[in-house]
């Protein structure tokens, strides 16, 4: 076996390894409503969230994954030391906001990663002046806006999911309407685990073929156009791997997600995985890869306001937006610093 495939492999690795941190964070909020509202027990809640996560591969396309392949950073630079260590500057960031238990996005460690990485041989090979070239703007524009957006897109659904059925149900009992959206609460956690992966899943994807690419296994247009070749095992093995890391480590940002910025109850998980679901269906089919993080904290955001403005915990909120500004630039610099790492390791060998 050549050093190039061993390498190919390792980034594959590393990159089902970020999948698995990615429970402990993304995956975790498409299960954080329905367990803190006691409409399904935590393992119960994983073994579903899993299940139409998986769905989502038949449904939703591979549109994200093209743009986080070939879209966001020039493949011309891409190299398998520049995807390793925009792995693992995402991994770093991650496991630093799992210990602090804020649940920033996943999504855009990765993508802040593979850009720092990407940067920083620019700067070797091309000089300062022209490092800034890798950067694709078109996928990069629409990402940094869906920052904005996705958040406030589940905060006006959320909000307007819970206006609209207590004046719709307002001469109901309250037990009664409890009972109703017990029942329908699954059928909302189950839309919003499929928009998770119609989003999340495939951003692993389109990093691993990133890696194919680079290791000369595949061509640029596989990734452009033809999936069929490598797109199953990839998808099979990236549903496995954030499956485990909820089951394992994602109960932190649960904890959060689920009671820390309001109280739910099971008509107000039912708003915010509906208006989470139809956020990120509607991005995943532009192929927009916008953070689930952010989607599902505005819709409960959005959901606890209509009690009173003092119902959502002002201050956790706040510290979640701060970790999401700090996100990218974090993990761009961490991903920098670590091909720097690599290339003098490298040089010295």
């Amino acid at each position: 076996m050549n050093t190039g495939l061993i390498l190919v492999i390792v980034t594959c690795v590393v990159a089902l390894s970020f999948d698995f941190i990615n429970g402990f964070h993304d995956a975790a909020n498409s299960i954080a409503t329905v367990v803190s509202t006691r409409v399904l027990s935590p393992r119960l809640a994983v073994i579903w969230a899993a299940f139409f996560n998986f769905a989502a591969a038949f449904l939703l396309g591979t549109a994200v994954a093209k743009t986080i392949g070939k879209g966001m950073v020039d493949l011309s630079i891409v190299t398998q030391y520049v995807v390793l260590a925009g792995l693992l500057g995402a991994i770093a960031w991650d496991l630093l906001t799992w210990v602090l238990g804020l649940p920033t996005s996943s999504s855009h460690a990765l993508i802040g990663g593979y850009a720092g990485a990407a940067i920083a041989r620019a700067t070797m090979v091309r000089g300062w002046h022209h490092c800034l070239s890798v950067i694709i703007p078109g996928g990069w524009t629409k990402t940094i806006i869906f920052i904005f957006i996705a958040p406030v897109m589940g905060f006006f659904l959320g909000f307007g999911f819970m206006v609209a059925i207590y004046w719709i149900f307002r001469k109901k009992a309250p037990r009664q309407v409890d009972t109703w959206f017990r029942k329908l609460q699954l059928l909302s956690a189950a839309a919003y685990s499929l928009g998770h992966g119609g989003n999340d899943a495939q951003k692993t994807m389109g990093i691993v073929a990133g890696a194919l690419y680079t290791g000369h296994i595949i061509s640029q247009y596989d990734i452009t156009h033809d999936w069929g070749r490598f797109h199953w095992p990839i998808i099979l093995c990236a549903h496995a791997a954030i499956a485990a890391g909820t089951y394992f480590g994602g109960w932190r940002i649960v904890h959060t997600m689920g009671s820390k910025i309001t109280k739910l109850k099971p008509v107000g998980g039912f708003c915010a995985e509906a208006a989470g679901a139809i956020t990120l269906f509607g991005t995943a089919l532009a192929g927009i890869p916008v953070s689930t993080t952010h989607t599902i904290t505005g819709a409960i955001v959005g959901v606890g306001s209509t009690q009173r403005l003092s119902a959502v915990r002002w201050g956790v909120a706040t510290r979640i937006v701060w970790a999401w500004v700090f996100t990218i630039p974090a993990s761009a610099a961490v991903a920098a610093t670590l091909f720097y790492l690599v290339h003098l390791i490298h040089s010295a060998a």
